[in-house]
């Protein structure tokens, strides 16, 4: 019998008869060991544990206190979740339930379930943990599962994709519930400590939108209530930042379906937030030695052909027929930017040429993965390009990851890196990428940063750099990237002439400082809550007029703080009225004006931290606000520690 060598975490290794299983693996390393095993990830894939092993592999034991546990678990819940559906709408028909970063889905039909469904099915679930039926996994012959299948079209089309050419299946049985399932799953529903459903969405069988419309259940597991217990607690306080509700309330963006979907309307208050983001990149961009262009919205789909875009994003793709000729919105900016160097002959002396281009991109997410401004239809990246020689590739990326913390550090966001090499399909010698990986990790460690490697995971054109987000909901986001691309000078045949007057190819950059303007805006929406720093926030002053006889002088204070954004709360309401809208729309500043200040030319300063403050001189308040937003100050200062 042949054998294959396992590897374990700690680099020992183990030789085992080929068919092995995960399981068996464990026993061999000790029987304590072996009776703890809930899965194993081969190879960086969580798998049951009795899945063979039939070449050598990397293999991580799964035990209740490892990290991947919890994944395990999420995914018994969602069994939980089905088969509680199922004893209260017997009707239902399930589709696939897995496990998510934290929780789990189970996407269903022939239901109909609202919000108010939920506790009753919870309630079943609790009791079905408090059962604590065994899950024990079956393999079941293709043609018996078809036949319990008979009535459930989803289930067969698994078992004609993912579990095409199997002659058995399994399935993870619990009391009366069966599943068609992969797993893993651990020993028994009792082990669920802390279980709980969240809210109901739409979804897409397969995620294709022409495909059945399904109902989405969310749900959490955790192995201990108490656990349960601080994730919903977080989740209240998130939910209380989340930008979709934030943006509402301050009327900075709106998605209306009746424009479509993933389409965002950005209203007076969100652009003029929108304006600074944008004045503040042109100026980094200008003062780092960009010149900045501008490209149309649509090309012929020819340059997208050009560039390999076509044959990876014409499923994404807008396409329009134009006389006969296809054009597409433009899902990415960078062949527009390669055309435009193309346009003249350039020295060895002329490089690095860096452009930049707030440059608006379109690309057709499926519905189902639509979410405020997270996920969009439309939106804009802060783009630059740079077409260096590959002598300046380290010096370039250290100025660009400068920028990029500079920018990070401005708005005092917390941010994870990652490193990524190159994949196994990808272009350009053996040497250009180690060399350009090298200087890549290079600039990281020399700017002492932390970051994790991502073996292969880079683009197909290059290593990059990239910088993550965290938004309210602890859901990881892209952001800045720095990336290498030795395939687009290729594909467009990009050259400069060198010392040796002979043509030579020059190293193409991407990079973005904020990723997009749509997702640094949620960013930035649920950071602070809404509560922008004065030199974003869409109104920095209000003036709050004790009676209509006091509004001529607030208009004479509004004229003399015109360079900043100054608004009359003229309205007929009480003071104390106006105070708490004004602390509701999250305003910076707030002048409060009546007689007194009016007989002494002065003025009240209340802030959004509820200190306030009178017989303010005005040009006192006006020089330091000037230096709040010069220095782009996060926070609100003028009255801390008077």
């Amino acid at each position: 019998m042949s054998t294959v060598t396992v590897t374990l975490p700690d680099g020992s290794t183990l030789e085992m008869d080929a068919g092995s299983t995960v399981e068996d693996v464990a026993y061999e390393i000790g029987p304590g060991l072996g009776d703890d095993t809930v899965a194993g990830v081969v190879d960086g894939e969580l798998v049951d544990k009795h899945t063979p092993i039939e070449e050598d592999v990397e293999l991580v034991i799964v035990t209740p206190s490892s990290d991947e546990y919890v994944d395990v678990l999420r995914h018994s819940a969602a069994h939980v979740f089905a088969q509680a559906l199922q004893r209260e709408f017997p009707e239902a028909t399930l589709t696939i339930g897995p496990w998510t970063d934290d929780g789990f889905y189970y996407d269903v039909t022939d239901v109909d379930l609202d919000e108010d469904d939920l506790e009753d099915i919870e309630a079943e679930a609790e009791a079905i943990i408090e059962e604590d039926y065994d899950i024990e996994r079956e393999l079941v012959d293709r043609e018996d599962a078809l036949e319990r299948y008979e009535d459930n079209p989803f289930k067969q089309d698994i078992l004609e994709t993912e579990a095409a050419g199997e002659e058995r299946v399994s399935f993870y049985t619990q009391g009366e519930f069966y599943d068609l399932c992969q797993g893993p799953h651990v020993e028994s529903t009792g082990e669920i400590g802390g279980f709980a459903l969240l809210e109901i969405s739409a979804a897409f069988w397969r995620g294709e939108e022409d495909n059945e419309t399904l109902t989405r259940v969310y749900g959490t597991a955790f192995p201990t209530q108490d656990e349960l217990d601080e994730y919903l607690e977080r989740r209240q306080k998130a939910q209380e930042r989340d930008h979709r509700k934030i943006g509402q309330e301050m009327d900075l963006f709106s998605i209306d379906d009746t424009t479509g979907p993933g389409l965002p309307l950005y209203e007076p208050n969100g652009k003029k937030i929108l304006n600074e983001l944008s004045d503040y990149a042109a100026e980094l961009n200008r003062d780092a030695g960009y010149d900045e262009i501008e490209t149309p919205h649509v090309f012929r789909t020819e340059l997208w052909k050009k560039s390999g875009h076509y044959e990876n994003y014409v499923d994404d793709m807008f396409l329009l027929d134009v006389n006969d000729e296809e054009y597409g919105l433009k899902p990415m900016n960078c062949p527009g930017h390669a055309t435009i160097f193309d346009q003249k002959s350039w020295s060895y002396r002329d490089l690095p040429v860096r452009y930049f281009e707030d440059g608006k991109v379109y690309r057709k997410e499926q519905r189902g993965e639509l979410s405020g401004l997270s996920r969009t239809w439309a939106f804009t990246i802060d783009d630059g390009h740079l077409f260096v020689r590959p002598d300046q590739i380290e010096q370039e990326v250290l100025a660009t990851v400068d920028i990029i913390l500079d920018t990070l550090d401005t708005f005092n966001l917390d941010y994870t890196v990652q490193f990524a090499t190159r994949p196994e399909k990808s272009v350009g010698g053996d040497e250009i990428w180690e060399r350009a990986e090298s200087q890549l990790e290079s600039v990281l460690e020399e700017q002492d940063i932390d970051y994790a490697v991502e073996p292969g995971d880079g683009a197909f054109y290059g290593p990059k750099i990239d910088f993550a987000f965290e938004d309210a909901l602890g859901r990881n986001w892209d952001g800045p990237t720095v990336q290498l691309d030795f395939n687009m000078p290729e594909r467009f045949d990009l050259t400069y002439t060198g010392e040796d007057n002979e043509d030579h190819r020059p190293v193409m950059i991407h990079r973005a400082l904020y990723g997009s303007y749509e997702r640094f805006f949620m960013v930035l929406t649920e950071h602070y809550n809404g509560k922008f720093p004065p030199w974003l926030a869409p109104e920095q002053v209000r003036i709050l007029p004790v009676s209509d006889d006091n509004i001529p002088y607030c208009e004479e204070l509004q004229d003399e703080l015109g360079e900043f954004r100054v608004e009359i709360e003229d309205r007929s309401w009480t003071v104390g009225r106006k105070i708490q809208q004004a602390h509701d729309d999250r305003v910076p500043y707030m002048l409060i004006i009546g007689d007194n200040e009016e007989d002494a030319g002065n003025i009240s300063v209340r802030d959004r931290k509820e200190r306030e403050e009178t017989e303010i001189d005005l040009d006192e308040f006006r020089d330091h606000l000037e230096t709040e937003v010069e220095q782009q100050r996060t926070a609100v200062t003028f009255l801390a520690g008077r």
